[in-house]
């Protein structure tokens, strides 16, 4: 489990996150969701510290990550797997080279040890027989697909994704929703979610977080988010919903 307590967070005098309290289950899809300028993205890169908080306290199970050293940090990030939006792997490297990369950089691995690894993470994300191919090659589903088996290879207990659906049509954004689902539970991971889907929140919302103007607005889960009577996330939930069809 991930807890946040309090956490703010200012650019100058831009207060983005203002005094947020939540918590991310483990082996549930927690999401976060929020409009454009929300504040969702802060959330989700100070979570992973990739921006400093101004105040409150991050917790990965019952260790206090918002106070370690960096040497400590790295620990924890070695329990961490990332699928960035837009799948973010190297062009200039195969597939192979791509998901191993993580275990280049965090194990002492032999290389027959890792190219295992990387096996098992290909079969899991229905990648088989794609190790020599380039990006360039392969369609954006597949790319997505291939970043999630990197986020995987070190075998995390903590899985961020930040719009992992972005960029995909409704049926391939419904296949990497249902992956990253069947993932969480395989390795009972906690997986927080960076999302305006309203699909995904339908599909696999377990547990669902609304920031509204940094702050947080709602919470609970996709049974409850449409008898919501929260006037800002009804707004949200509708022009999602109403832009989703539209592109459809």
């Amino acid at each position: 489990m991930i807890e946040i307590r309090d956490i703010s967070k200012s650019f100058g005098n831009t207060h983005v996150l203002k005094n947020i309290s939540t918590f991310f289950e483990r082996g549930k899809t927690n999401l976060i969701i929020g409009q454009s300028g929300s504040g969702k993205t802060v959330l989700l890169k100070s979570i992973i510290g990739l921006h400093k908080i101004d105040e409150g306290e991050i917790f990965y199970d019952d260790k206090e990550f918002s106070k370690m050293q960096d040497k400590d940090k790295k620990e924890i990030r070695k329990e961490l797997g990332m699928v960035f939006q837009g799948g973010a792997l190297f062009d200039s490297s195969t597939v192979q080279e791509n998901v191993m990369f993580p275990l280049d950089m965090f194990t002492e691995m032999s290389y027959n040890e890792k190219l295992e690894r990387v096996n098992f993470c290909l079969n899991k994300v229905n990648l088989e027989n794609a190790n020599n191919l380039y990006p360039a090659e392969i369609s954006g589903g597949m790319q997505k697909r291939v970043a999630i088996a990197r986020a995987i290879s070190l075998n995390p207990k903590y899985l961020f994704c930040d719009e992992p659906n972005s960029g995909l049509d409704p049926i391939t954004a419904i296949v990497i929703d249902n992956l990253i689902r069947e993932l969480t539970l395989e390795f009972n991971m906690t997986t927080v979610i960076n999302t305006h889907d309203m699909n995904s929140v339908m599909e696999i919302g377990d547990k669902i977080t609304f920031i509204h103007e940094g702050q947080k607005w709602w919470e609970g889960n996709k049974s409850e988010i449409l008898k919501t009577e929260n006037h800002e996330l009804n707004s949200f939930v509708f022009a999602s919903e109403l832009m989703r069809n539209f592109k459809t």
